[in-house]
């Protein structure tokens, strides 16, 4: 007889699976459409466009990513710059002053409020018919404005368009996990696409049409994940997200377990409570698939590792606590064992095979987004370190943004 945490676990491995699958047949659906364009390209209209950079302590990264905007693939005369110190305690007013007589770059100051201020203090002085962020830890493609500007060009319904984000420069393990899964991000980033159900607009370089803020009001605080909060305001209104696969932009990842954790913790933190500000939208099909995919999924994904990361430590628990009994009872008596494998302990049960077909279409999503990068090889050591380091860690974060959400404890930014 199947008991109830027995049944909990084959639903949550049929969702799982269920998930992957849709995204590949929404991957066969679409391939043909995925274009990855190779040098450079003409519009017939060059838009202007506004880019402002919020910088928080930013002194190491800031000018490389100036320079990167200045560097662009589009009309000087088109590119607006603002640059706006969000209060800096370092030395990062003093780097963005080289720029102050630029003819592109407005520079800007204000007491420390936070990356949506940062941003709506542009936005209040912006001229231009498309706006778009920066993080001061980035830097872009030559090519990525114009391409992300070809998809405008294209399709006038488009409201947003969200670039690749990829790692920039691993220099260690993880850094490298980052670097597959940034891969694999790509990948579903461009299947939400397909779905219209796209839930984040990455502060790394998405493009808006100003008529977005003009009609809905700038950014806000949105628990500290601004670019996750106006993608679900976008969602609900029903304005239009597109991804641009092969617009790049490169952006510097945590190189230790304790600030990817802080980083991650405030982005499933954000997650969790974008979700409940916004739970008016889940399962309503006028809301498309954002509302009866998108946000279902992800919360059934927090669930299920939540629940399967306290399985395995219940399991644990109770086998080393049978074994600490054992050896009281019978004493400890230690002996050495050449380890012998018998085919007798091999799993058979058909969900074993469901985890590994899981594990199959994972992969394929990291090895295709690299495909979608441009990587210079198809497989990478990267996709080993990804699981040995998300598997381990991931859970920590997510129960920890359940509980941060329970008693409303606001994750700190770095």
């Amino acid at each position: 007889m199947f008991s109830i945490s027995n049944i909990i676990f084959y639903v949550l491995v049929f969702v799982s699976v269920y998930v992957q699958v849709f995204f590949f047949v929404t991957f066969l659906e679409n391939r043909k459409k995925i274009v990855t364009r190779n040098g450079k390209i003409k519009l017939t209209n060059y838009p202007s466009v506004t880019i402002a950079v919020p910088c928080w302590n930013e002194e190491n990264t800031v000018e490389k990513t100036i320079l990167s905007i200045l560097d662009l693939n589009y009309p000087k005369d088109k590119l607006k710059i603002f640059i706006i110190d969000d209060g800096s305690t370092d030395n990062t007013w003093n780097i963005i002053q080289k720029f102050s007589n630029h003819p592109n770059i407005k520079i800007l100051q204000k007491e420390n409020g936070g990356k949506y201020a940062a941003l709506n203090l542009a936005l209040k002085q912006t001229e231009t018919d498309f706006f778009g962020g920066l993080d001061a830890d980035s830097v872009v493609h030559p090519e990525s404005l114009v391409r992300i500007m070809s998809y405008f060009e294209k399709d006038g319904s488009i409201m947003a368009v969200a670039p690749s984000v990829v790692v920039n420069n691993p220099q260690n393990m993880i850094q490298n996990a980052q670097k597959a899964e940034y891969n694999m991000g790509v990948y579903l980033k461009k299947m939400l696409c397909f779905l219209g159900a796209i839930n984040v607009t990455p502060g790394p370089m998405t493009i808006f049409k100003k008529k977005v803020f003009d009609d809905l009001g700038g950014y806000r605080y949105g628990h500290n994940t601004e670019d996750m909060e106006i993608a679900y305001r976008m969602q609900k209104n029903r304005y239009k997200i597109e991804h641009c696969n092969d617009a790049y932009v490169y952006t510097d990842t945590p190189g230790t377990f304790k600030k990817l954790y802080k980083q991650r913790l405030r982005w499933i933190y954000g997650f969790i409570n974008n979700t409940i500000d916004y739970k008016n939208v889940l399962f309503r099909k006028e809301y498309g698939n954002f509302a009866v995919f998108t946000l279902p999924m992800s919360i059934v994904s927090i669930i299920s590792v939540s629940y399967l990361f306290g399985r395995i430590v219940y399991n644990l628990g109770n086998f080393l606590y049978s074994k600490i009994i054992l050896l009281y009872t019978l004493g400890w008596h230690f002996t050495f064992k050449t380890p012998h494998f018998d085919l007798f302990f091999l799993n058979e049960q058909s969900f074993v095979f469901l985890i590994v077909f899981i594990y199959f279409l994972v992969v394929f999503s990291i090895l295709f987004g690299r495909k979608m990068t441009r990587e210079k090889t198809f497989f990478s050591p990267n996709i080993l370190y990804f699981f040995p380091v998300f598997g381990m860690i991931a859970p920590f974060w997510l129960l920890k943004a359940i509980y941060n959400t329970i008693i409303q404890r606001r994750p700190a930014w770095r």
